[in-house]
């Protein structure tokens, strides 16, 4: 076991007026498997950017240990996956590597095939068996699973189980359950440890929060109550050190011993008037650490359409591939109104393409797709690579309302400092609800979400989960979060 020791970091990206970290003090145990949670734009990545030396800031960072950063490239995508693996973990026997690579289920024929010609789900297996074969390296794994099915996160989450020494990124809630067992959360303000995988975490968090938001509320009251007492006291103590003054009780009153009597009272409406002020003072301080650390998630909503048929898509012994090859046969699916389904299946069977298909592209295929030429479908496609310039230009292309898009994405946790900046310089995670606000600005009887939370923030995935079970929108998505999955979907397909 060894340390990393985080002292007094403190991180801002050139141009911005925030920091991203300020006087940070934490201690990383090496054997711990350590997920990295928070909301986009939190400063995930750029954490492990500065562990792993990419940037730099003041404070110090010190360890025993070496860090490999995952994404990892490798130098030559032509070579064979198996010689791949060797030149990142030079001191590997080969018998070590397939252990690994039968670990990670990685089929008999991958050693020797390019890596450039794997899926994307089976370079990320094959880097990982790599770099974790290095000797005394501590991985930072920078989300592993977005291009992996749902079974292959299985796969890799029972993997890293097995596993000690690294951090990783993730948003997959399940995935994080199956391999860790500390979190490092990036809060509102600043970091924090808890040990347990993600749903102790969780349910930590839950605890917490239900009681600081039950104390906020008591305190308020109290506060309330108390500056009415301290105001009433200090106007009797007022009256009282008046009443002993501007007289002479020889004259005007038999009794002379008013005026100590009349002191004694004022003085101790004045002590009366100083604790409550004082109790008031306590509970304004108390409060004002409460809440500090309580996310808020204001409620999204979702305009659709009402359809004029209780039927909206109909595909009949649909079959479509690319070339020679047949990526998908045989396909009979019927899309009702409200309903919400989703496309299920490995790497490389079709899913997209599916979703491709429904909405117009220019794909070949055979058999028949029934679709109302009046039907409006707005689509989230999977990548963001095609995101440029401002919101407002996006806005314009999509010929949405700029203000609906922008309050939006106010409530996915976007600053007013995002909103001047072009979107290539936005977080994968910021991208893609870049796309999802889009979409929800469309007004449409049919929404095609094609991996829509690749990158999001566990946060912003309940949001849209509460969102459309509350929206009921039609629905058809592809999506590898088996919590969202399970929540949303009313009906699944299977594409083998």
């Amino acid at each position: 076991m060894s340390l990393i020791n985080i002292s007094g970091l403190t991180f801002s990206y050139e141009g911005s007026s925030e920091n991203v970290f300020e006087n940070v003090n934490i201690q990383l145990d090496t054997d711990w498997k350590l997920g990295l949670v928070g909301r986009n734009g939190r400063g995930k990545t750029t954490l492990m950017k500065l562990l792993n030396g990419e940037l730099s800031g003041s404070g110090s960072i010190s360890s025993t240990v070496e860090f490999e950063y995952f994404p990892y490239t490798a130098d030559d995508p032509e070579m064979f996956t198996i010689d791949v693996i060797r030149e990142i973990a030079a001191d590997a026997e080969d018998w070590e590597i397939y252990r690994e690579m039968s670990l990670l289920k990685m089929d008999s024929d991958t050693d020797y095939r390019q890596f450039c010609t794997l899926s994307g789900g089976e370079r990320v297996k094959a880097l990982l068996v790599g770099l974790f074969l290095r000797r005394n390296s501590f991985l930072l794994i920078d989300e592993p699973t977005n291009h992996l099915d749902s079974g292959g996160r299985r796969i890799l989450g029972e993997y890293l189980s097995r596993k000690k020494g690294f951090i990783v990124i993730s948003h997959d809630r399940k995935f994080l359950d199956v391999c860790t067992d500390h979190i490092l959360s990036i809060n509102r303000c600043g970091l924090e440890i808890q040990k347990g995988n993600y749903s102790d975490w969780q349910r930590n968090k839950d605890m917490r929060d239900s009681f600081e938001i039950s104390r906020n509320e008591k305190l308020k009251k109290d506060i309330k109550r108390l500056e009415t007492a301290a105001k009433r006291a200090a106007n009797w103590s007022e009256r009282a050190e008046k009443s002993k003054i501007g007289f002479d009780p020889s004259k005007v009153e038999k009794n002379i011993g008013r005026r100590p009597y009349e002191a004694a009272k004022a003085k101790k409406l004045m002590s009366r008037s100083a604790a409550i002020s004082e109790r008031r003072d306590k509970a304004v301080a108390e409060k004002e650490q409460l809440l500090r650390n309580v996310e808020k998630s204001a409620e999204l909503k979702i305009g659709t359409l009402d359809f004029h048929s209780e039927r909206l898509i109909q595909l009949e012994n649909v079959s479509f591939g690319y070339g020679e090859k047949i990526v998908c046969r045989n396909v009979d699916l019927t899309v009702l109104k409200g309903e919400r389904i989703a496309v299920k299946g490995g790497n490389g069977s079709g899913k997209s393409s599916i979703l491709k298909l429904i909405c117009g592209e220019n794909i070949k295929y055979s058999g028949n797709i029934i679709k109302n030429g009046q039907l409006k479908i707005s689509y989230v496609p999977q990548h963001t690579d095609h995101l440029r310039g401002s919101l407002k230009e996006y806005a314009e292309s999509l010929g949405i309302d700029i203000s609906l898009l922008l309050a939006i994405l106010r409530k996915l946790d976007f600053s007013r400092e995002h909103f001047e900046q072009n979107i290539e310089k936005y977080s994968a995670g910021q991208k893609k609800k870049v796309l999802i606000a889009g979409s929800l600005c469309e007004k449409a009887h049919l929404y095609i979400w094609d991996e829509p939370l690749n990158y999001i923030d566990i946060i912003s995935r309940i949001q849209i989960e509460n969102m459309i079970l509350s929206g009921r929108p039609s629905m058809i998505f592809v999506e590898h979060d088996e919590v969202f999955c399970e929540k949303i979907a009313e009906k699944t397909i299977e594409l083998n």
